[in-house]
């Protein structure tokens, strides 16, 4: 019964999204002709690239499965907000979507960056990719500062990889760097535009023999908390657990947060960059 109140709940939610919409703000004839305002059903799979027969049963209520690329596309092409979006995925699939995309928007610095200073401990803000955007000055005192690398080249996945002070700080690199590139690989899989994660494994691909062999083991892995040894002659050797957040404001980031303290019955990885 909850299933087809469900399923009649998404049909009347995607009917009223299309009769909301103005054809003529997507270049087509509106008149007396239309019966009805708004798309009509075979309009809306076309702006979105989706079948007609399997929207047209969507929005009839009837029990079909579709994907998260139709869901996304539909979602497109009928220019829906985020919310709107997040809805679609929660009546359609019964879950969150995932992230939409790698952007990080300028005007949420200045309110990351205040949420970062509050906290006493190391931590920084990565994105799916593991692009790092933004950082608190107790990550930079204990890990180095991330300013003196070139923003594009602040992505976690890639230091490990090509900078010799970060294998030289992990002195787990042999487990920790197989680990991490596991989790990259689950959000690549995810996400909605994969270019930019292939870009990267590209790239990396054909600048370092390491990462290429373990790109080719195909392993994968969850999210989540876990232990970090980190090690610089400054610092000596340090242990944390490092825990992830996920702000609801901003869905595609993570923070990354490292507690002092040694904690052996955690699997271990490390996810601190740094500068060289």
């Amino acid at each position: 019964m909850v299933d087809g109140e469900v399923r009649a709940e998404l049909a009347a939610f995607l009917k009223s999204r299309r009769n909301r919409l103005s054809p003529t703000a997507f270049g087509l004839p509106s008149g007396p002709g239309r019966r009805a305002p708004g798309l009509r059903r075979e309009e809306v799979a076309a702006l979105s690239g989706i079948g007609l027969t399997w929207y047209t049963c969507l929005e009839q209520g009837k029990d079909i499965q579709v994907s998260a690329a139709f869901l996304d596309n539909l979602a497109r092409g009928l220019r829906f907000s985020e919310a709107e979006r997040e809805h679609l995925f929660a009546l359609a699939e019964h879950r969150r979507p995932p992230p939409s995309g790698l952007l990080m928007p300028a005007q949420q610095d200045r309110g990351l960056q205040v949420l970062l200073d509050s906290i006493s401990n190391p931590a920084y803000a990565r994105n799916s990719r593991f692009d790092v955007s933004t950082w608190n000055a107790a990550n930079t005192e204990m890990f180095g500062d991330f300013a003196s690398i070139p923003p594009a080249e602040r992505n976690v996945i890639r230091l490990i990889f090509l900078r010799s002070y970060h294998r030289r700080s992990m002195p787990e690199w042999q487990a920790d760097a197989p680990a991490l590139l596991a989790r990259f690989r689950v959000n690549l899989g995810l996400a909605p535009d994969k270019a930019p994660f292939f870009s990267l494994v590209n790239e990396l691909t054909d600048l370092c023999p390491e990462f290429r062999s373990l790109w080719a083991d195909y392993e994968v892995s969850s999210p989540g908390e876990g232990a970090t040894h980190f090690h610089s002659r400054r610092h000596g050797d340090q242990h944390f657990r490092h825990h992830l957040l996920m702000p609801e404001t901003w869905p595609d980031l993570r923070i990354v947060i490292f507690i002092p303290g040694q904690a052996p019955s955690c699997p271990s990885i490390s996810v601190r960059p740094g500068p060289s």
